[in-house]
């Protein structure tokens, strides 16, 4: 028992530098481990590795808010609040924004655990019930979704041509033999990352002092947002293709929040943050309901473990909540000391520093994968273009998570057609 509680711990730590470093996706660590995993089984349990991962995942799926919060440098479970938590650092409630984010994600991992008997029984029925269907259901679900997230015709009709070029991108990039991690790193700091931070520049921002006092008082309202957001990562880990930034969109139809009043902000923030770190935690234990893996971490414990039981389980539901416990702790000392450090920063400087160390890491994962370099630059400036269109045409830039849903789409259609 000792040795699982070690493997928690040190899980907490890497899953911590890898959401704190920009630009670094917890499945690279991930990978990293499992190429690993024939020396370290030579005197490490499969179970060790197993809980090292899944307090990894967790603690990096609260961490990475950090500097998606600060420094607006996006993960595919960030993406949809960096608008409103930027927001809000540039109005000097930087500690605030830390603190929603880090009770949200905690909050959605709880209700999660303790619906869990729930998810066990129904989810199973659902997943044999809708197998066939999943390509007609991610496609009603996409164009419902896109439609509520727009306010006009116009605005409806930019939004899914934008969704079908970014599934487009996403499926060219997906034929590729190129491995997929550095393919979504890429693809998502241009979509997501660069192309946010280079429209920001065209403004003459600067980062204003961070407030050294918050408050956040939790009503009924905010822990509704809490809920929306487990139950929402449930559903996640659930649907094949979906992401956070659809997810959003289900918690806020559930908690009735939005992100454009200022009051509703904080609700949205804990239903996004909530969602995300739920979404990893449920994609994890989906491998013993559903008996399918739902994230590039889940796949390498299914082959470290080909036969999951119920012992299992009860371990890793045991390491998320430590890690969740631990992560929240650590959230909030490490969010009140860059805060600190943010004050006076010159806004501009700022944002070059963050593209270029963007740049440079993913470079050097392309050198470490042998990627090719001319296609993964055409690629990245092929998604900066894309992601700077929703700025200029005034829509959400969640609709660009058509880069993971039309391809999964597509390979459902062809199995079941």
């Amino acid at each position: 028992m000792i040795e699982l509680v070690i493997a928690c711990f040190i899980g907490i730590l890497i899953g911590t530098t890898t959401g704190i470093i920009p630009g670094i996706h917890v499945n690279t660590a991930g990978a990293i481990l499992f190429a690993s995993s024939s020396f370290l089984l030579t005197f490490l349990s499969p179970e060790f590795l197993c809980v090292l991962m899944v307090a990894m995942s967790i603690a990096h799926a609260l961490i990475e808010f950090i500097p998606s919060m600060l420094l607006g440098v996006p993960q595919e479970g960030t993406a949809t609040s960096i608008l409103p938590g930027h927001r809000m650092v540039l109005q000097g409630r930087s500690k605030e924004v830390i603190r929603i984010v880090s009770v949200g994600g905690f909050g959605a991992i709880i209700v999660t655990i303790l619906m869990m008997p729930i998810f066990a029984v129904a989810l199973p029925i659902m997943h044999d019930l809708t197998k066939p269907f999943t390509w007609i259901i991610l496609l009603a679900a996409s164009i419902y979704l896109t439609y509520r997230m727009t306010n006009s015709m116009r605005d409806f009709l930019w939004s899914l041509l934008l969704f079908i070029l970014s599934g487009i991108l996403g499926w060219i990039i997906f034929q590729t033999p190129i491995s997929s991690g550095v393919s979504l790193m890429c693809t998502f700091s241009g979509l997501f990352g660069i192309s946010t931070i280079l429209f920001s520049l065209n403004d003459s921002s600067t980062i204003p002092h961070q407030n050294k006092f918050y408050e956040l008082n939790l009503d009924l309202v905010k822990y509704k947002s809490i809920f929306a957001g487990g139950i929402t990562g449930a559903i996640l880990g659930f649907l094949p293709g979906f992401g956070p930034a659809q997810g959003t969109v289900i918690a806020q139809a559930a908690s009735g929040t939005n992100d454009n009043d200022d009051d509703d902000t904080v609700n949205f923030l804990l239903a996004t943050s909530g969602l995300n770190v739920s979404d990893c935690l449920f994609s994890l234990i989906a491998i013993y309901i559903i008996g399918n893996p739902r994230s590039g971490i889940a796949v390498y414990m299914s082959y470290l473990i080909s036969q999951m039981s119920l012992n299992h389980l009860a371990i890793f539901i045991f390491a998320s909540l430590t890690a969740v416990a631990v992560s929240l702790v650590l959230s909030l000392k490490l969010g009140d000391s860059f805060s600190r450090l943010m004050g006076g920063v010159d806004y501009k400087k700022l944002s070059i520093g963050v593209i270029l160390l963007q740049i440079l890491i993913l470079y050097i994962f392309i050198f470490y994968y042998h990627a090719p370099v001319f296609y993964m630059t055409l690629a990245l400036i092929t998604s900066t273009g894309l992601g700077m269109l929703p700025h200029y045409i005034g829509v959400g830039k969640s609709h660009l998570m058509g880069i993971l849903i039309i391809p999964a789409i597509v390979i459902y259609m062809q199995m079941f057609m």
